[in-house]
């Protein structure tokens, strides 16, 4: 059986923590920044996590 490669474009965007759950970039920080509160793009730098009904989905695609 020949290797499962890794998807490149998810291996940029998710990262595992140690117990197995996908961090994520939360979207809303690429554009039209001036209308967006201060306290929103705040709160926008923080790291999100991946829901459970896309984890095994996206951990498939990692594969390693």
């Amino acid at each position: 059986m020949p290797k499962i490669k890794t998807k490149k474009g998810l291996a940029k965007r998710f990262r595992l923590t140690k117990k197995g759950k996908l961090k994520r970039q939360r979207a809303g920080r690429g554009h039209l920044l001036a209308k967006k509160s201060r306290k929103r793009k705040r709160q926008l730098r923080k790291a999100g996590l991946v829901s459970t009904t896309d984890k095994k989905a996206i951990k498939a695609l990692l594969s390693y």
